[in-house]
């Protein structure tokens, strides 16, 4: 048969729209076929249930009006009866539906205008969706594409098969970019909405200079060299912390580049902002210290728990070590994932000597002893009363001009002190109202019980109903900074599993749970533990379809 000039036509429109909105030709037939349903129901009426089919390889179009079978017809329009569908079909049953052939349509202008808007509304979901398929697992590649226009300071990129943003904030400061200019940025959002899909872009986001890195470097691209982290303040100063797994190249070097040439690259792309590159360490005191280049330190002290570390620096590295409005400091903090504070050497001498003079004082306080005495057992490494009283007489003893007698006479008044401080520590816990049950906690002592009836936790109820971060605190880490936030028992050297450890065993106490139940929860967890590792090391493999046959 001769395919027509008109069905030869419709079938060069479906290619043609399928090639230039890069989508199914599929998707365009079946597109088409519903705006032809549409415009044969305001034909033969809306309540018609109208089906179109057009042949992919001749155009020819076949219209269908089908009726469903029922016992009684209410609906000409829609419903046949039994004996006249077993008529047409002899297998038919109620329910079914039987397709009655239509005669073709003549479109008119306003059938056809109809038509045209469900083909265009049906591809353009279609290309939607292609795009969203085709970048939503492009997230964390950097892309080239061209300027189309800018509005209210964000840039809108033609990507070729789809349009991205940069917004205002995801550029970098200073920067001006004009319709038709190339442009390369990181993709960093894809998200389905109802205006289509939103391709997010952004120039200042780390993981930016992390893959241009990647791109001028091959030893990184290669997976030799590792880039740990990235700190950015975008258009201004970056630092990047590397670590290569081959011991006999650089990981700096290499990201160097012959005369600068690799680096100078990456600076050029990103308006040329500074870039420090770091050898990472996993030892957290020395990274910090190659962090804070190129300020040299002369003393670190951690606090592993708080993730908080003291830099002691000469006194002329001081402005050095912090930056200009502390983006030195800063940059640091957030690459090392560390909080960081800065003092001088002096700083910290004064500061040792005024905690040397408290220590003393406290020595000179409670055991009632002269400055000279206090003061030999702050030398001596002494911190706490409690240490005195508990620790061997013999080190006590050993110390210059002491001697045993004197020894034990510091130890008793030590040893008194204390028993004087949990009296007055008791009578406080009672004037709270805190029950005495909670003494039977391990590690309990009367003093954390004040603390808890300072915050309202009296019973052992109270204290089952606590998590750890109440007791220990927790530390919060939001725009580069990390914020302290202080529990009932900070500062009393509880560790978080002696907090946990005290929260279940007042669970236990108070019948929430018991022992058992406590150690399935234990066994279950580990296995759950246990699986995650296993199937973080091992590649699952996709599920099959499921057919029906």
């Amino acid at each position: 048969m001769a395919i027509s000039a008109n069905r030869l036509e419709l079938l060069q429109i479906a290619d043609a729209v399928a090639r230039e909105k890069s989508i199914d030709r599929n998707i365009v037939i079946t597109a088409m076929e519903d705006a032809i349903q549409k415009a044969a129901r305001s034909r033969y009426g809306t309540e018609t249930e109208v089906r179109a089919e057009i042949n992919a390889k001749t155009g020819e179009i076949r219209l269908q009006r089908l009726l469903q079978v029922v016992e009684a017809v209410e609906n000409v329009s829609t419903e046949i009866s039994l004996d006249d569908a077993r008529a047409r079909n002899p297998e038919a049953n109620l329910g079914d539906f039987i397709a009655e052939p239509l005669p073709p349509l003549d479109f008119g202008r306003i059938a056809a205008q109809s038509a045209k808007q469900v083909i265009v509304q049906k591809v353009r979901e279609a290309e939607r969706d292609r795009q969203y398929e085709e970048f939503k697992d492009r997230v964390g590649e950097v892309v080239n594409g061209v300027v189309k226009r800018a509005e209210y300071g964000n840039v809108i990129v033609d990507l070729g098969r789809g349009e991205g943003i940069v917004r205002r904030d995801e550029l970098i400061p200073r920067e001006a970019f004009r319709t038709g200019d190339r442009i390369r940025a990181y993709i960093y959002d894809v998200r389905r909405e109802q205006r289509g899909p939103q391709i997010f872009l952004s120039r200042t986001h780390p993981q930016f200079m992390a893959k241009l890195f990647a791109q001028e470097v091959p030893e990184i691209y290669d997976g030799v060299i590792e880039i740990k982290s990235v700190a950015r303040d975008p258009g201004s100063r970056a630092k990047i912390a590397v670590i290569s797994k081959d011991s006999s190249i650089d990981p700096v070097g290499a990201c160097v580049g012959m005369r600068g040439s690799r680096v100078q690259a990456v600076v050029g792309e990103l308006q040329g902002e500074k870039i420090d590159i770091i050898p990472w360490n996993e030892d957290p005191a020395t990274f910090i210290v190659n962090a804070l280049q190129p300020a040299e330190v002369a003393k670190v002290v951690l606090d592993e728990d708080a993730e908080r570390i003291e830099v002691v620096v000469p006194d002329e590295q001081l402005s050095l070590a912090i930056g200009r409005r502390g983006q030195n400091v800063r940059l640091a903090s957030q690459l090392t994932g560390w909080a960081i504070d800065i003092m001088t050497e002096q700083e910290e001498s004064e500061r040792r000597q005024k905690e040397f003079q408290e220590r003393s004082q406290l020595f000179m306080d409670a055991l009632n002893v002269d400055e000279m005495v206090g003061q030999l057992l702050a030398t001596e490494g002494f911190t706490s009363v409690e240490e005195v009283a508990y620790v061997d007489l013999d080190e006590i003893a050993m110390i210059e001009g002491f001697d045993e007698e004197t020894a034990e006479e510091i130890q008793a008044r030590a040893r008194d002190y204390l028993e004087e401080l949990e009296a007055n520590l008791d009578k406080k816990r009672i004037e709270l109202g805190v029950s005495d049950d909670l003494r039977s906690i391990d590690g309990m002592t009367t003093a954390m019980m004040v603390a808890l009836g300072k915050d309202d936790i009296k019973t052992m109820e109270d204290l089952a109903g606590c998590a750890a971060d109440d007791l220990v605190g927790w530390t919060e880490r939001k725009d580069g900074e990390t914020k302290r936030f202080e529990g009932s028992l900070s500062g009393m050297d509880l560790s978080r599993a002696e907090a946990e450890a005290m929260v279940m065993a007042a669970r236990v106490a108070a019948g929430w749970v018991t022992e058992e139940e406590l150690a399935a929860m234990s066994a279950e967890a580990e296995v759950e533990d246990a699986e995650e590792i296993e199937e973080a090391e091992t590649e699952t493999a996709p599920a099959g379809a499921i057919l029906n046959g």
